[in-house]
């Protein structure tokens, strides 16, 4: 059953508290990313992508590659929710004995299409992936996440050439754009801006959207379907840590786990359903 918008805000929320709990509770790992793609996410594996959890490696699914690794519990949120695995699993992320790691293994995790971290290579697995994929004559999209701190990195860019140069419409990359990395305002670590003129100059159809906005975000994937010739970027302006007053647009929940306190004030903020 297709989801209304109202749906998809709602699937969002609940999403959302399930990232903070699981960090909360692994006592480490990236809330602030994790928050910021989690719309995208929802509007991808409920109205965009052909996915199966009862048949993972259907060969005529899309795929979806987190390059941005470190916002793995918004992925395991999405996958769980969806049956790839139990939700009882969340509570174990980042344990020794887990199969949810600190950044996605394809080995480990059922849903997972690559295992990621590494700041870029997640988005030239994505390229290989796309080409695979036109080789073999299949009609599935292949979605990759970046993260703005990728940015900075050269295969980010050797992959952004290739992906143009051999004219992957049928690879769409979604930029989470919340302006932040691990040592602050990208504006001030490393300056990537215009980026759409650089993409848009590597032979990439590009869009610019409110990636918090689910009709701009739909939107912004009907329109990547329509794209031909070449590879579709979708720039989602987004904030880090989005639905939390306190981590919103800072720093410092980049990488650092709520303790049980903060915990219980995001809760109450995203059970009242206020921003």
């Amino acid at each position: 059953m297709e989801r209304n918008i109202q749906e998809l805000k709602e699937i969002a929320r609940k999403l959302r508290i399930d990232i903070l709990r699981m960090i909360t509770l692994a006592g480490s790992g990236h809330p602030g990313g994790s928050l910021s793609a989690i719309d995208i996410l929802v509007a991808l594996y409920w109205r965009v992508m052909r996915h199966d959890p009862k048949n993972p490696n259907w060969p005529e699914r899309d795929r979806f590659v987190l390059s941005k690794g470190h916002a793995a519990p918004a992925l395991y949120a999405v996958l769980a929710e969806w049956g790839y695995f139990p939700k009882d699993d969340l509570w174990k992320l980042r344990k020794i004995d887990s199969h949810l790691q600190g950044h996605p293994s394809h080995k480990d995790t059922p849903g997972v299409e690559a295992s990621t971290g590494s700041l870029g290579q997640g988005f030239s697995v994505a390229v290989g992936m796309a080409l695979g994929l036109r080789l073999s004559g299949s009609d599935a999209t292949v979605y990759v996440m970046l993260g703005d701190g990728e940015l900075d990195e050269g295969q980010t860019w050797e992959a952004a050439l290739s992906a143009g140069h051999y004219k992957l419409d049928n690879l769409v990359a979604i930029l989470d754009h919340n302006g932040l990395q691990i040592d602050g305002f990208t504006r001030d670590v490393m300056d990537t801006t215009p980026l759409e003129d650089k993409f848009r100059a590597f032979k990439w159809a590009t869009r610019s959207i409110d990636g918090h906005d689910f009709d701009q975000i739909l939107d912004a994937f009907e329109w990547a379907k329509s794209v031909k010739g070449q590879p579709a970027l979708i720039v989602a302006n987004t904030i880090k840590g989005k639905g939390v007053s306190f981590m919103e647009n800072k720093v410092e929940w980049h990488g650092k786990a709520p303790t049980w306190e903060q915990f219980e004030m995001a809760l109450k903020e995203l059970e009242s359903g206020t921003e």
